[in-house]
């Protein structure tokens, strides 16, 4: 009797097992299928690979990684990573901070004695990990590719071309992506660890992970397997532009392959590299947000993501890139331990909409097929036929479900047309994207930039003031109307008054994180926070108990306990809620 239960215990285990292999097959077939009609769409030309519950379950190489020799994609295929970058960076950071060689809390003056006192005395690690430095970002400088990006420098010396440029705003303050932090952590691990970047970063990171595939890339090197980049330029691909990769650096000049980021994936389940206390800090998201609720935790972007029909929301923990010729992404669902890798060669590939697709299959929801994106069309015709009959193209295409009208893409061929000194083109293409996105800001801010270039000057003072209007937090466009020379006064919120007693019952510290706080104390008759690493901000009171955190889109809530003792602080950003204990 008991040969037979064992007998139908092994017969349902590899039922089971079978059963797993089936779906997965399955999957796989869906997802191939999937990325297929993006390849059809000539939307997608690089590598993917999709772990399910820590499985890889698919990966495969499509289009070519070199389209003048006719060399194919495959999973093995070498790409750059661009800002992908920053997770390997933040880690070794997060080492050194484990080994005692550096603080969070610490200054860049502290490691980098030669560095600008009047910035560098106040601006920390901490600062820099998050994109809260106020340092300005080196890529926005003006014609930084044709002026810069095509020269080696090295770290200290490329330093100088940023380290001396007054702070865009009071670090700690406010968040802006800047590959110049980044940059600088590169140039402070250097000083600290006496070793180059690229050395330490195969000593603490690749050898251990077992990443034999990925390093610091350099173009005189001969690396195997190395994927040529290409961009789309009026819709057919083209080499993309030289760059040095001493200019990306600690930003942005690694490569790797899907097949390697799915070590590193699994690497980040384990102690191998950092400690589980140094992981959570790793990943909390602070004080700075994207428009779709995420925030910047230490190299990595955290929130909240709906998948598909689901009613709840996951967890995702991924960093996009993007550097001339390639785009990339790496999604983590670590409550699932899913994965997707998407590492793209030619260029601005829709891998957000890839990625949320591929989710979707891995979820059992339904699918958006893919859609033509009509800013393909529109290219081959704004230049060449005549305005009236752009708009009527355009309102057919848009009424065609087959065709995907998206803003960015829009935005973006409407520049491209600027760069060419095709003004009339330009605009009208601003101008069809303003029609079909009227709620959007940024639509009204680049149409106006085109009307500035164009000389129009009143339709330039409409469009900013339209774009103010609908994000009053829009500085540029301000920034603009002040250009222009048109008075515009920046709006003031008002602040509901709350007595000096309620006001002291909320002095304290709230611990958000085991190495996070925020630390509230009274100046007279209004509230300050200071956050660990961060410089202090002023809290208005929007109710009794709420109060908006004045330099970005963030708000407190106090909550008290049976006893009406405030017990907790609540956070919200990012579209999340975050509460913090009240500490004795």
């Amino acid at each position: 009797m008991k040969n037979l239960y064992r007998l139908i215990s092994l017969t349902v285990i590899l039922i089971l097992q079978v059963a797993s292999v089936i779906f997965a097959q399955n999957k796989s077939a869906k997802i191939d299928a999937l990325i297929q009609q993006y390849v059809a769409n000539r939307q997608f030309n690089g590598s993917v690979l999709v772990a399910e519950k820590g499985q890889v379950i698919f990966k495969k190489g499509y289009g070519m990684a070199n389209m003048e020799w006719n060399i194919p994609n495959a999973p093995d295929t070498k790409f750059r990573l661009g800002s992908v970058t920053k997770q390997f960076t933040a880690m070794l950071i997060m080492q050194l901070v484990e080994k005692g060689k550096l603080k969070l809390t610490g200054k860049i003056t502290d490691y980098l004695p030669n560095y600008p006192k009047a910035t560098g005395d106040k601006i920390t690690i901490h600062h820099l990990l998050t994109h809260t430095s106020g340092i300005p970002n080196y890529t926005n400088v003006p014609r930084f590719f044709e002026t810069l990006a095509r020269n080696p420098y090295t770290p200290e010396a490329f330093t100088k071309e940023f380290a001396n440029l007054p702070l865009d705003f009071e670090p700690g303050s406010k968040f802006s992506y800047s590959n110049s932090g980044y940059f600088l952590l590169g140039v402070i691990i250097e000083k600290v660890t006496d070793k180059p970047y690229a050395e330490l970063l195969k000593e603490t990171i690749l050898i251990p992970a077992q990443l034999q595939n990925t390093g610091y890339d350099l173009f005189s090197m001969i690396l195997p397997k190395r994927a040529t980049g290409y961009e789309k330029e009026r819709g057919n691909y083209v080499n993309s532009p030289y760059l040095d990769m001493s200019i990306p650096y600690a930003a942005g000049s690694m490569y790797s392959t899907v097949e390697d980021l799915y070590r590193w994936d699994q690497a980040l389940y384990t102690d191998k590299l950092l400690s589980a206390t140094s992981k959570a800090t790793m990943f909390t998201p602070f004080l700075g947000s994207y428009e779709d609720g995420f925030g910047y935790a230490y190299g990595w972007i955290v929130g909240k993501t709906k998948v598909g029909e689901r009613k709840d929301s996951l967890l995702l923990i991924e960093h996009g890139g993007g550097i001339n010729g390639f785009n990339t992404l790496i999604s983590r669902l670590p409550q699932d331990k899913q994965l997707v890798v998407l590492l793209s060669n030619a260029g601005r590939a829709p891998l957000n909409s890839m990625r949320q697709n591929i989710l979707c299959i891995l979820y059992d929801q339904p699918v958006r097929a893919p859609k033509k994106p009509v800013a393909d069309l529109l290219r081959q015709t704004v230049t060449t036929e005549p305005i009236a009959t752009v708009q009527q193209k355009f309102a057919t295409w848009k009424a065609d479900k087959g065709y995907d009208v998206n803003e960015d893409e829009l935005n973006n061929l409407g520049y491209e047309l600027m760069r060419d000194g095709k003004l009339p083109a330009s605009i009208a293409v601003f101008t069809l994207n303003a029609d079909s996105f009227p709620a959007s800001y940024n639509v009204y801010d680049s149409r106006g930039e085109a009307y500035m270039k164009a000389g129009n000057k009143s339709a330039a003072i409409q469009d900013y003031k339209k774009s103010v209007a609908i994000n009053p937090r829009n500085t540029n466009g301000f920034a603009m109307l002040k250009e222009l020379g048109e008075p515009v006064e920046i709006p003031k919120e008002v602040a509901v008054a709350v007595d000096t007693v309620t006001l002291a019952s909320y002095v304290g510290t709230y611990q958000l994180a085991p190495t996070f706080s925020i630390v509230i104390t009274r100046v007279r008759d209004k509230l300050v926070g200071q956050a660990t690493g961060q410089t202090s901000f002023d809290l208005m009171a929007d109710s009794k108990d709420k109060f908006l955190i004045k330099s970005v889109d963030a708000s407190i809530t106090f909550t008290r306990n049976d006893k009406g003792e405030i017990d907790q602080l609540i956070l919200h950003q990012n579209g999340k809620n975050i509460p913090g204990k009240r500490m004795p």
